[in-house]
């Protein structure tokens, strides 16, 4: 297994929005085994293809026993219930905020085969979701906070050594 190296906050890809995957290869399922191998560690719940350089629409997740991965995944259903959630990202490490997801999330895509697959979550499975897909249209968490703490977010990431810098 190996892992491939993760993209931060500041980084051009991660504000790209992906293309859809339009060709079921060899390529897409050594994409999909990383981002199923890269989302196995402890503490991570998702990882999207833009988080490790790559500018199509898939993404792993791993949450509560539940894993898998989506390529070309939609939103199609968010409840109108909501809640406040802290949450964080691998591409903006060490910090954590609260964001208002939708309780209730459910995902439409396909699988390598190009099969249609549908992932359902409450509660972070849902939060998880919604954040993975927000990776494929170019968006951070920190784009949902509110402007306050998107303004200390932002200046507490200018701070840390991971963040992208361009020289």
């Amino acid at each position: 297994m190996v892992m491939r190296d993760l993209r931060y906050f500041g980084d051009p890809v991660l504000k790209t929005v992906c293309d859809p995957v339009t060709t079921f290869d060899k390529k897409i399922e050594s994409l999909v085994t990383d981002l199923m191998d890269g989302v196995k560690p402890a503490g991570r719940a998702g990882l999207a293809a833009p988080q490790i350089g790559v500018g199509l629409r898939v993404f792993s997740y791993d949450v509560g026993g539940l894993s898998g991965y989506v390529i070309n995944p939609e939103i199609v259903e968010l409840s109108e219930e909501t809640h406040e959630i802290g949450e964080g990202c691998l591409s903006v490490p060490e910090l954590w905020f609260p964001v208002v997801r939708a309780k209730h999330a459910v995902v439409r895509g396909v699988d390598l085969r190009n099969e249609p697959v549908e992932v359902e979550g409450i509660d972070v499975l849902a939060q998880c979701l919604q954040h993975e897909t927000d990776h494929l249209d170019g968006k951070l968490y920190l784009e949902r906070l509110t402007p306050e703490r998107k303004k200390r977010a932002l200046g507490e990431a200018r701070g840390k050594d991971w963040f992208w810098n361009r020289k």
